[in-house]
């Protein structure tokens, strides 16, 4: 009976997989397309220039390879880096856990900063290690921008400042798959190596691109880089630039047609208010769990999320219930609690082609699935209090002025 459909629409509130825009969709609605035709390439420049406003950078290479996000981290590790290369990596959450496995199973020498769940990456511990390595053994930084087991967002400025400090050569490698186009992301100002996402976050559309933008610095770095890789290896598409074709191999020609009507919707709102819009969002829910007298995954505000909260749950509840009664009940997705967190949270995404409205609806549901499963949540609470700061905070939209 699970998989039935159920009337109206799913109310898909997970941090990614995200909803699709109605005109995302009819963008791809199409045959398949000579991928070495004048027009493929034409698009694919087009979109490699708009590509790299969503990175923030003027002087990063971007590549758009079908893959996922774990293909975007394999990318960005074996362009730049060699077996037994010691990097220093920060596990804050199960998606960090997964890029460290990913690095360690790639014979890199990971030098692993672990840190509670609901907090942020340790800084400090950083700041210790580069200050001790002054031979510069340490060739690489990674860390996730947005962790989004715990709803918890690092702050890659502090991270880029301690490098300088010491005037450690070491690289930067972000995985932004839950906050590039969401969250604010400066890749050049903060001198990011490797910048990565997921088409199916932010961007709003399917599964099924991994885009990767290189520095200078990183580009450098793949002369002297001797991880094994083939399908990801930078060169092979470096080579079809220069020769004006771009494609080392098939894209998806659907893929490519929906990245462009989805870079069309977030240029006509905007980026900075694309990031404002998702500041609200993550405002209202945060408020809405206050409300409810439940407490947020992330241990201090510095560290808040405004693409997923994870909010926990009271030890009599399980976490896992209130998704299954989402799904089964109210026609809703909600995000499960992982690893460490399993049956301790619930998570609430709030990311992508969304508005005020459509939070309020996901807000009310988990109202009534508390009450549900035993929780005394006082029904309208939530919605109540995220609605106040939203009438005071929803701008008009420009484009109806």
């Amino acid at each position: 009976m699970d998989y039935v459909n159920a009337p109206g629409r799913n109310h898909l509130f997970v941090p990614g997989p995200v909803n699709i825009p109605e005109s995302v969709l009819r963008a791809m609605n199409r045959n398949n397309e000579d991928y070495r035709s004048p027009a493929i390439p034409a698009m694919t420049k087009a979109l490699l220039e708009d590509v790299k406003k969503i990175f923030k950078t003027t002087s990063g290479t971007p590549f758009m390879i079908p893959t996922t996000g774990t293909g975007a981290w394999e990318s960005a590790l074996t362009n730049t880096l060699s077996p037994g290369d010691r990097i220093v990596s920060f596990l804050i959450g199960q998606f960090s856990l997964l890029w460290i496995d990913q690095q360690q199973r790639l014979k890199f020498n990971v030098d692993v900063v672990e840190s509670d769940w609901g907090c942020g990456a340790d800084l400090e511990v950083l700041e210790s290690k580069l200050a001790a390595d002054s031979s510069h053994t340490i060739k690489a930084i990674c860390i996730v921008h947005n962790e989004t087991a715990t709803g918890v967002t690092n702050d890659l400025s502090k991270v880029r400042k301690l490098l300088d400090d010491y005037r450690h050569p070491a690289l930067l490698l972000v995985d932004g798959v839950s906050s590039i186009c969401a969250l604010d992301f400066r890749m050049d100002e903060w001198g990011v190596d490797v910048a990565l996402t997921g088409s199916q976050k932010a961007l709003s559309l399917p599964t099924g691109m991994g885009i990767v933008c290189a520095s200078p610095k990183a580009l450098e770095a793949t002369k002297t880089a001797k991880s094994v890789r083939v399908f990801f290896d930078w060169s092979d598409y470096l080579k079809f630039y220069k020769m004006g074709t771009y494609w080392p191999y098939t894209p998806s020609i659907q893929l490519l047609y929906g990245l462009r009507a989805a870079l069309d919707l977030l240029f006509e709102e905007g980026l900075d208010n694309v990031i404002e819009r998702h500041n609200r969002l993550g405002n209202a829910t945060r408020l809405a769990v206050e409300a409810w007298g439940l407490k947020n995954c992330t241990q201090k505000e510095e560290w808040f999320s405004n693409t997923v909260t994870a909010v926990v749950v009271p030890p009599y509840i399980d976490g896992a219930e209130i998704v299954k009664r989402a799904w089964k009940r109210y026609n809703m997705s909600l995000g499960l609690g992982l690893n460490k967190v399993a049956g301790k949270v619930f998570r609430i995404g709030h990311l992508g082609n969304l508005n005020e409205l459509q939070l309020l609806g996901c807000l009310a549901g988990v109202e009534m699935i508390l009450k549900d499963v035993g929780y005394p949540v006082k029904l309208g609470s939530g919605v109540a209090a995220a609605s106040a700061y939203l009438q005071n905070n929803i701008p008009l939209i420009p484009s109806r002025i």
